[in-house]
């Protein structure tokens, strides 16, 4: 896949996507969201991607919207956001869809749709000298990339009035003391964090990593009986990979697990 706008390799299970507009501190464009969203969907079918770890090139995670894309010259008509907003809409959804880990390394400034993009990860590790912005506000708009639903859930309702409405920033160690993010390192130390977590992931049982991604999803929306009954159904799916047999005889031969993702 010819890509303008991110980076790929892969080693070890994991695929490292660079959102790569660092002139532009890796604001997003259309180009950039469809060649993530098209990244993540691809590593769903991917049997060598056993997790996915995202960031940004030079000194920013993602500044947000591109603006020049969505504000237009003076005296043509505006664009409708809401069609800018649902290109990003199966970015979130092939992220929170993909049953595979996802580790977001937050390398700087995360704002407006960045801030958001890096929230629909399973894990957020971010550099002692980044920051989140909900930066929305100061343009007349409402946080969009799934802001109004992981905000809320993630750090409560009062704390995310607080950044949804005065678009504060938010330094990496308050996040994580607000339960935001998985873990704050030293700036010259997150990518080596990052990835070790993302090479970890990949070595563990994969089934049972997405079935759980699968179950926290549904959980959202659920009730108690409801996701009982789901955990059943999964549990039963899981109990029948090949991951979880090795995991049963390693215990039962007391030593250390293989698992294939299977």
């Amino acid at each position: 896949m010819d890509n303008r706008f991110i980076l790929r390799s892969a080693d070890a299970g994991v695929l490292t996507l660079t959102m790569n507009r660092p002139d532009v501190l890796n604001s997003c464009n259309r180009g950039m969201v469809t060649e993530l969203r098209q990244a993540f969907e691809g590593a769903g079918t991917d049997t060598t991607v056993r997790a996915v770890l995202l960031t940004g090139a030079g000194r920013a995670f993602c500044a947000g919207q591109d603006l020049a894309e969505a504000v237009p010259p003076a005296g043509t008509p505006a664009p409708d956001i809401g069609d800018i907003v649902t290109g990003y809409n199966g970015l979130i959804l092939a992220m929170r869809r993909l049953e595979k880990p996802v580790v977001a390394a937050v390398n700087g400034v995360a704002a407006g749709a960045g801030a958001n993009i890096a929230l629909a990860a399973d894990f957020v590790i971010a550099s002692a000298e980044a920051s989140f912005i909900q930066a929305f506000i100061k343009i007349g708009l409402i946080p969009d990339n799934g802001g109004t639903f992981f905000l809320p859930r993630l750090v409560g309702l009062a704390r995310a009035n607080s950044l949804a409405m005065l678009g504060g920033k938010l330094t990496a160690q308050q996040a994580k003391d607000w339960g935001m993010i998985h873990d704050v390192a030293p700036g010259d130390g997150l990518m080596e964090a990052a990835a070790a977590l993302a090479r970890h992931l990949a070595t563990q049982p994969t089934r049972a990593l997405g079935l759980i991604k699968r179950a926290f999803n549904a959980s959202m929306g659920s009730d108690l009986e409801t996701q009982l009954s789901l955990e059943a159904k999964l549990q039963r799916e899981a109990g029948r990979s090949a991951d979880h047999t090795e995991g049963v005889r390693a215990f039962q031969d007391k030593r250390a697990p293989s698992y294939t993702g299977r």
